[in-house]
């Protein structure tokens, strides 16, 4: 058992050293300013009060923002209104591909932004700029912002302070990059493949997988996406965790055992080696420790919120993990679904 436990230590700790090595150096950058126009597409089902403030906000010149939604916006809402209301069973790739079929123009660049997405001129930019140089698709992590409660918090250390951040996750690709789609700027072949997704739950990591496979560059802006969090129940965020946990299983069966051995592994080792009490094991849980708290000051810098937001984002991690465990089937957007391999869908009730 110390062997085996000693054994897990040294590879969870040197998972983390390794993200620190490839991490070194990296500092976001400032894209130029793009001077071609923009097509900012934001579909809408639900609309939350925080969503209609970000689409009623100031749009940055050259940038064009239509809502997708099967009912018309609120008046304060900016921009115009595409009325779309998709059958197919992932409503967002259905919304998105009937805008790019219906009113996208040749000279706009296509950016799409989950509603709860606050779009700024550096946002647009920061995801415009490689898709400009020729990257099929760009993406930017989203982080949780304003004023937070315990699942927030919880949210926002998960996405920006452990090993589940996008950045880090981007540091330590192999193969199709991860990627999160509440914010995406699609090159032509992004564009041609989008159609094809629109049953196919986590679309964003299936359009991943396919452009990489054609050896084509999807990218990671350096810049994150402020998502102002509206008050949410920690059953909530677990919920929203354990269906990306569903996800990944679907998509990257071969990467789903490594969230529990190496991305959420820091409880459980810490506390099977307190019982343990074996000063070695005690000595390599320091390690373990001391190297995940230099990630998470290297990702986000040092305070003492940033460590108690890393701790419950392990947490909600490792949570989430052991409930995929035990539900098979995918609650999304008020339906029970089925997803087999490459994330196809099957409504189930």
């Amino acid at each position: 058992m110390t062997a085996l436990i000693a054994t897990w230590l040294v590879f969870a700790t040197g998972f983390t050293l390794i993200t620190l090595f490839r991490l070194r150096g990296a500092a976001p950058s400032a894209p130029p300013t793009s001077a071609r126009r923009v097509l900012l597409l934001r579909p809408l089902d639900e609309p939350t009060a925080r969503e209609v403030q970000n689409l009623s906000s100031a749009l940055p010149p050259g940038v064009r923002q239509v809502v997708l939604a099967p009912f018309r916006p609120p008046s304060s809402v900016r921009g115009e209104w595409l009325p779309s209301d998709p059958p197919c069973g992932n409503r967002k790739a259905g919304h998105l591909t009937y805008a790019l079929a219906t009113i996208a123009r040749p000279d706009e660049l296509v950016i799409c932004a989950d509603a709860d997405v606050q779009v700024t001129r550096e946002l647009i930019d920061a995801v415009a700029a490689p898709v400009r140089d020729g990257a099929a698709l760009c993406t930017a992590a989203p982080v949780p912002d304003g004023a937070l409660d315990a699942a927030g918090h919880a949210l926002r250390g998960l996405l920006s302070r452990t090993h589940h951040a996008f950045v880090a996750l981007d540091a330590m690709v192999a193969g199709a990059p991860a990627v999160c789609g509440k914010v995406m700027a699609l090159g032509p072949e992004a564009i041609a493949e989008l159609p094809r997704l629109t049953h196919c739950l986590g679309e964003d990591l299936e359009l991943s997988r396919r452009l990489h496979a054609r050896g084509l560059r999807v990218e990671l802006a350096q810049i994150r996406a402020n998502t102002p969090a509206a008050p949410q129940s920690m059953r909530f965020a677990v919920q929203r965790i354990t269906r990306w946990m569903q996800v990944l299983r679907a998509h990257r069966p071969g990467l789903y055992p490594s969230v529990p051995l190496l991305f959420a592994s820091t409880l459980p080792l810490l506390a099977l080696c307190a019982f343990s009490g074996q000063p070695v094991l005690l000595a390599g849980a320091a390690m373990l420790l001391l190297s995940r708290v230099a990630l998470s000051v290297r990702l986000s810098g040092f305070s003492v919120t940033a460590l108690w937001e890393w701790l419950a984002g392990e947490a909600l991690l490792l949570v989430a993990f052991l409930g995929s465990l035990v539900q098979r089937r995918v609650l999304w957007r008020g339906r029970w679904l089925q997803v087999s391999a490459g994330g196809l869908i099957k409504v189930v009730m």
